[in-house]
This record gives structure tokens, sequence and C-alpha cells, in this order.
């Protein structure tokens, strides 16, 4: 409870804020861009670059975190056309899919994945963050140019912009920089690292602070059903999907950990973003972000004790 209560007493702090009119709704951009522009960032390669780091296969990293989500999305396409009374509406089980998968570890995952298992997590951490996005946004498009039959252009014409975005991205730069210079050898000047790291220390009450601000415009109406379902997905089975693949692929304590925590994220502002893209399952998918973020106080403290449990 003392790893997981700051942390959402941060993101009360955020919503609080902007209830009480502290703060403008709109200063979550600008909290936001500090923290994912340059804080986070810092924070990934200091890390990188100066923490130990457990002997894991990505291979079997990927496997457990990815073989989990892999399970919850067919899970979520089979029940959004049970759910669904219009058969032939395809595209908002892709859309479904993205809500009960895409969780909030960058906001949420990765201050409350190192104040749990600490700086040794940061290699794992990387391991997953340097491919998640690009890997579901492109199977949401891909899914989804499918379903729809729309055709309107090539393969890589749908890849491009994502890879474009992709090496642009400052976390991603951030991990990319920490292992490059990792490798040299050279270390940190201890000015250097000091100024980094007091940057760093910003990052994690900085993202927990604009995740409060940004779920003031979040609200849980529509599809009721839906949203419970999506929940259901995101904080139950895919942690539970996880923790089975960790210890079947014999995952080290703290890379198990991190794939169960980042599993047990709930529902990121991501899907959100990808369900007003193409104008489906909006209302929904902004529930699933909501309420999964409220219940994630309940449920995360339960996955951090057996996480504890497994070091």
């Amino acid at each position: 409870m003392l790893i997981v209560a700051p942390v959402f007493a941060l993101i009360a702090a955020g919503y609080a804020a902007v209830l009480f009119r502290f703060v403008t709704e709109s200063a979550h951009k600008g909290i936001s861009e500090f923290a994912f522009s340059i804080a986070i960032p810092a924070l990934l390669f200091r890390t990188i670059v100066v923490s130990e780091f457990p002997d894991v296969s990505p291979y079997r990293m990927w496997g457990a975190y990815y073989g989990a989500l892999a399970m919850i999305w067919i899970a979520a396409l089979v029940l959004s056309a049970c759910l669904r009374e219009r058969r032939e509406d395809r595209e908002d089980g892709v859309v479904f899919a993205i809500g009960s998968v895409y969780g909030n570890i960058v906001m949420l995952g990765i201050p409350l994945t190192l104040s749990a298992l600490g700086n040794e997590a940061a290699g794992p951490m990387a391991l997953i963050l340097s491919v998640n996005t690009p890997l579901l946004w492109l199977c949401g498009i891909l899914q989804m140019e499918w379903v729809s039959r729309k055709q309107t252009g090539s393969a890589l014409s749908v890849i491009r912009p994502v890879l474009t975005d992709l090496a642009r991205n400052p976390l991603m730069l951030g991990i990319g920089f920490g292992v490059v210079w990792r490798f040299t050898g050279l270390g940190l000047n201890p000015v250097v690292d000091r100024t980094i790291e007091l940057l760093a220390q910003a990052g994690s009450p900085a993202a927990l602070i604009a995740l409060g601000i940004n779920l003031f415009r979040f609200e849980v109406k529509g599809e009721k059903l839906g949203i419970a379902v999506m929940s259901a997905l995101k904080l139950l089975a895919m942690p539970a999907a996880a923790y089975v693949l960790a210890k079947l692929l014999d995952l080290p304590p703290v890379a198990a950990g991190v794939v169960v925590l980042f599993a047990a994220m709930p529902t990121g502002a991501n899907a959100y973003i990808f369900a007003v893209q193409y104008q489906r399952l909006v209302n929904p998918v902004s529930g699933a972000v909501a309420l999964g973020t409220l219940l994630a106080a309940v449920t995360l403290p339960v996955v951090v004790m057996i996480v504890a449990g497994v070091r």
C-alpha cells in the first residue's frame, strides 16, 4: 500500500486541482509535454545508463507480455461480437480490443513499476516500451483496414507514418540514447549525472499529476456492460495471463514483475485517441479509461503484493 497510495494520491491531486479550479484543464498539455518530452526521457536515459540489469532474454519477455496481450485481444474480439447488436460493425471489435489491451504503461506504469521494483526494472521496462506503441498501433490500424476493406493504400503507406512518429518519439529517443551511451562504457560525469537526476526526479510526479488532470475529461457513460467487460479484461484477465506466461517462460523475478505490472495497468488515453480517430466506441473507451483508473487503485495493490511475493 505504501507503494501504490502515493501514486494514486498524486493522480487525485491532479484531478482535484482541476475540480477546484487551481489550474485549468488545459494545464494538462503543458505538464504532459514537460513530463513526456523532457523529464521521463531523462529518467529512462539515466536509469538505463547507470543501473544494473538482470540477464533476461527479450524474446521471453516479449513472449510473456505480448502473448498475454494477444490472448486478451482475441478474447475481446469474441466478446465484442457477442455484445454487438449489429454483426456487421466489425470495426467496433477492433476498438474494443484496443481498449482491452492498451494499458497506461507510461503515465502510470513507469512510476509505479520503478517504485515497486527499483531501478533494476529499467531494462525490462525499456524492452516493452520500445515496441509497445508501434506494435499496437500497427496491429490496430492494419486490422481496422482489413475488417473495413477500405484498401486505401499499401501496407507500407499504413506503416510509414507510425515508424516516422516512432523515430521522433521522445521516450524512444531516451531509451535509444541510453542504450547507446551504456554500450560506450563512458558512464556519466558527476555534474551531468546530478543534472539529469534532478530533471528525472520531476518525471514521475509530473506524469501522475498530468494523468489526474487528464482524467477530468473522461466520463463513464454509454455502454455500461462494454465498459465493465473492457475493464475486467484489462485489470484482471491480462495480468493473470501475463503471470502464467511469465512463470511458464521462467522469467527472472524482476522481469516477471515488470511484465505483470505493465499488464495490470488500466486502459490508457492512447486507446481513447484510437477510438476518436475511427469514431468508434468513443464513449465506452472513455469510460474504460476513467473507470479502469479508479478501479486500479484497488487492483494494483493486490498485483504489487503478488509481484513482491515472488521476488
